[in-house]
């Protein structure tokens, strides 16, 4: 007898732009990264997270200084001679991303780095992510996933159909679709990272206080 075995899929879109912070100095546009897959690579088959263009900016870095002469897809461009409105450009940077996540997801030497699942499947900051993969969490990386996806935070329906949520204590539920749950506990509050603005050319610092803002 033949046994095929059913292949792996993976699907990964990128989702839902919105505006954290508005008006105050500090704003910037964070995308809501949903995950359904049956890969055995992934600890979790369904995540949802809420990450910034500047964090994919950190995990690009990463996954080239790890994966040596592998190539790393490109994220879209940070032109300042966009000449469209910022809805176009947030939704030309929206569907990039998008296509940075789905190439990464097929490649399986990236795959294979601890710090793209953190990324994907749990909502640790950037510091925090670097801590566990380098074992000053108290946490390991498939203990992180599990946590934030049995804390109701990394479920959520595919698309959301309620409204943005702005600054203050609305961030924390941004990956809606959580009903009462409370989030607070598993959610980080926005850094003080600055980025709204269409340029990211202030500084490759990841927590300068002093950068204007920007759009990301």
């Amino acid at each position: 007898a033949t046994f095929l075995c059913p292949q792996e899929l993976t699907t990964v879109r990128v989702q839902d732009p919105r505006l954290q912070n508005e008006g105050s100095w500090n704003s910037y546009v964070d995308y809501k990264i949903f995950l359904h897959t049956n890969s055995k690579a992934f600890t979790a088959k369904t995540s949802c997270v809420r990450r910034r263009y500047r964090e994919f900016v950190w995990l690009r870095k990463q996954l080239q200084k790890n994966a040596g002469l592998v190539p790393v897809p490109e994220l879209p461009g940070k032109s300042t001679f966009f000449a469209g409105s910022t809805d176009e450009f947030i939704e030309k940077r929206r569907q990039g991303l998008q296509q940075f996540l789905e190439k990464v997801v097929q490649n399986v030497v990236l795959l294979s780095d601890s710090q793209l699942h953190l990324f994907l499947q749990s909502q640790l900051s950037v510091p925090e992510i670097e801590a566990c993969v380098q074992g000053q969490s108290p946490l390991t990386v498939t203990d992180a996933i599990l946590r934030y996806a049995m804390s109701n935070c990394g479920w959520v329906q595919e698309e959301d159909t309620r409204p943005a949520l702005v600054a203050g204590a609305e961030l924390y539920g941004s990956c809606a679709g959580l009903g009462s749950t409370p989030v607070r506990s598993c959610l980080k509050p926005p850094s003080r990272w600055s980025d709204f603005g269409m340029e990211d050319n202030h500084s490759d610092s990841l927590d300068s206080p002093t950068e204007q803002p920007e759009t990301d």
